[in-house]
């Protein structure tokens, strides 16, 4: 199998189901060898069921595309860098990591307790940052090696993180913060030949049925089929690609390139700070110079 992903070899995390199955099949299909992670966790996080990676590495091999199966913790420091170990002496390179893996733990965010909070930020937030963090250091110390990396990182947001979401307060809070780590690592990260980017999808998967979507598949065109969201990730993972730190939504046949947090109106007073009485009527000024904020999703 040939494509634009020829010959390169390409993670993708929590590509038992869902987008990264979607993800992983597509990248193989463009020629890529890929490392196929799942922990095979329910949608909540809980348990684990027979490793759905191995049933998505038979289906590569099947097209005639090169896959191996790994279920690493990615949100374990050692295990991830093992995962990124497991590509590099399987196949001898990495060239892109496909960060995906993640679960939910829905709670308004007075009834939500500490184990809900901490599972979700730590399987996104900490789950984007170790492996991303490894594969760096890869690319890093080729880099410092004399060769010329060409590393591809890109990691999964969503319009809960951008935009906030009633009931998700946990996994949107999770999300935001991944697509800060798409700006900070590819600010950071770029002197090493690596470009890191970030999608926020909008299909149907296990974690959006029954939340956002029902489960029954529309006949013709399925606009939330998690096959549409991969042409623009293998294009991201892809020696093509010449963006970073950019964000991009996309859903269906339609793609957002989104314009983060820049710095507003402002107004100075010179010499002095401001006193508490100015406060009201200068915050009021500034409001009337930007447009209203995109509402919170689920809000009224």
């Amino acid at each position: 199998m040939s494509g634009s992903c020829d010959g390169q070899v390409v993670i993708v995390t929590g590509a038992g189901r869902g987008l990264g199955r979607a993800h992983a099949l597509a990248l193989a299909s463009e020629g890529a060898c890929v490392l196929v992670n799942d922990l095979g966790v329910s949608r909540e996080g809980e348990g684990k069921e027979d490793s759905p990676a191995d049933q998505v590495v038979r289906e590569i091999l099947e097209m005639g595309g090169k896959a191996e199966a790994n279920s690493a913790d990615v949100a374990d420091w050692e295990e991830s860098h093992n995962m990124v170990s497991h590509a590099i002496q399987k196949w001898g390179r990495l060239d892109a990591l496909v960060c995906n893996a993640g679960f939910l733990r829905d709670r308004m965010l007075i009834g939500m307790n500490e184990e809900d909070w901490d599972s979700v930020i730590r399987v996104h937030l900490k789950g984007h940052l170790a492996p991303a963090r490894h594969a760096a250091i890869h690319w890093r110390n080729l880099a410092k090696e004399g060769k010329d990396p060409e590393g591809r990182i890109v990691m999964t947001s969503s319009g809960a993180g951008l935009m906030g979401s009633v009931g998700q307060g946990n996994y949107a809070t999770a999300k935001a913060g991944i697509a800060l780590l798409v700006v900070q690592a590819s600010a950071e990260w770029g002197q090493y030949g690596v470009k890191v980017n970030g999608i926020a999808p909008d299909a149907r998967t296990r974690m959006t049925e029954g939340v956002f979507y029902d489960s029954e598949i529309p006949e013709g065109w399925d606009e939330k089929d998690p096959a549409n969201v991969s042409p623009l990730v293998v294009w991201l993972s892809s020696k093509g690609c010449n963006v970073t730190g950019k964000m991009f939504e996309i859903s269906g046949g339609k793609i957002n390139l989104c314009d983060g947090w820049r710095h507003g109106p402002s107004e100075e007073v010179k010499g002095r700070k401001f006193e508490v009485s100015e406060m009201g009527e200068t915050v009021n000024r500034l409001m009337e110079k930007i447009p209203p904020p995109e509402p919170v999703y689920g809000s009224r």
